[in-house]
């Protein structure tokens, strides 16, 4: 828990909420609202999360009213506990809790930005949604899973903010009628999104439970972020948050400014060959022994293009270099062959807030073999240098690893 724990004054009395501070030490402000297991491990650990990406999260106690303080797990007998404080939940305090919550958000001085936002998981799903139509503060508002918005369409005339609505196609707690019946009313609302994930069901963003999905998650939190940022912000450069990065790679070639670009616990991994490393400690001996510090002195990198999202670069790159030497991350084991290579690449680079989580790098392997000679291309669908040289001028021929290419010339198109 990287957070502390406050009180929130209301109408009816005060309540404890988790608050975990942005990672810049001001953000703009989220009231996180909680599933059915209370104020728990799990989502303390959503609003590090959170934190991480910039945002200073509020995390209300809103059964309090109810019993202070709950903190379940998923077991049988807890789940029983907290399907009866659900049962018991008053949703119209809910939302008033959440207002409070919100005012006692914008009066902190960790909270900048005029705007305001509400997540939820679950019931607090449901919650953020309500909070969203009710409450004219809420500029954005995410819903994960929520539970009964079906029978609360009608409170969309009071939505004014945007909203995200992400929802499992397997979720026994919407079934097919209920999905349509929300993605069909949204669809009518300016600045709202309804995400349906394949395949996965309720709480598969939920990293403790057993019905994760990271893929999943992953998009959802992507989709999450991107909306939080184009409305309440923060905006980071990430390109040259990047390029910062990079500099400390190949120019000065220094892993602790390289490191210091990286969120605590990274990770990189070279697709191709699944070298890098998980984690600080993992990463920095990568870095120090196996990639910075291995680098020829005459590799350079040609950017090609470049598109920056809300909370993630994709980079596409020739990497250029004699192999001068033996490369323990691109080609782990193959003494050097003196020959000059130049390979397209295609960096997926996130981010947590202003700093770099991970690195996926993707490139053409057998290219590379082919021509540092290890890899005879005849007769099989490859190519050498000439992956680089198409990536950079179009006009050259295409299809030329295709036999049938040219017997299709002078045929009819049809549709």
């Amino acid at each position: 828990m990287k957070g502390r724990s406050i009180q929130v004054p209301s109408a009816d009395g005060s309540f404890a909420a988790y608050l975990a501070v942005s990672v810049d030490g001001r953000g703009p402000g989220i009231v996180l609202c909680q599933e059915i297991f209370g104020v728990n491990a799990a989502m303390r650990a959503v609003a590090d999360h959170l934190a991480e990406e910039g945002y200073t999260v509020l995390v209300p106690d809103l059964f309090w009213r109810q019993q202070a303080g709950v903190e379940l797990g998923y077991g049988q007998e807890d789940f029983a506990r907290a399907l009866s404080l659900y049962q018991g939940f008053d949703e119209n305090l809910g939302v008033a809790d959440i207002g409070a919550s919100l005012a006692c958000l914008r009066g902190l001085p960790e909270c900048s930005g005029a705007g305001l936002g509400v997540v939820g998981y679950c019931l607090g799903g449901k919650l953020a949604y309500l909070a969203a139509c009710r409450l004219p503060e809420v500029a954005c508002a995410v819903a994960y899973y929520g539970v009964g918005i079906e029978k609360a369409l009608g409170e969309l005339e009071g939505l004014r903010g945007r909203l995200v609505v992400h929802i499992p196609e397997l979720d026994d707690f919407c079934p097919p009628p209920a999905r349509d019946a929300i993605r069909t009313a949204l669809a009518s609302c300016p600045k709202t999104e309804v995400h349906v994930y394949p395949g996965v069901g309720h709480a598969f963003a939920r990293p403790a439970g057993d019905h994760y999905h990271k893929p999943s998650a992953l998009l959802a939190h992507e989709r999450s972020i991107a909306a939080l940022r184009r409305v309440l912000g923060p905006d980071y450069d990430l390109s040259a948050l990047w390029e910062e990065h990079i500099r400390h790679e190949f120019d000065t070639r220094n892993v602790p400014a390289t490191m210091a670009t990286m969120v605590d616990q990274p990770y990189v991994n070279h697709i191709p060959t699944m070298t890098g490393g998980v984690g600080s400690a993992e990463l920095s001996r990568f870095y120090r022994y196996h990639f910075i510090h291995n680098n020829p002195a005459d590799m350079r990198l040609t950017p090609v293009s470049r598109t920056v999202g809300a909370s993630q670069i994709v980079d596409e790159f020739i990497m250029s270099f004699t192999h001068d030497r033996e490369i323990d991350w691109l080609l782990p084991g193959v003494k050097p062959t003196g020959k000059y290579v130049e390979i397209p690449m295609l960096g997926v680079v996130k981010f947590r807030g202003p700093k770099l989580y991970h690195e996926h790098i993707y490139w053409d392997q057998a290219s590379v073999l082919v021509q540092i000679g290890l890899l005879d291309p005849a007769g099989l669908p490859v190519a050498g240098v000439e992956t680089a040289y198409k990536l950079l001028d179009e006009s050259l021929p295409s299809n030329t690893l295709m036999p049938s290419w040219p017997g299709s010339a002078g045929k009819p198109i049809t549709a």
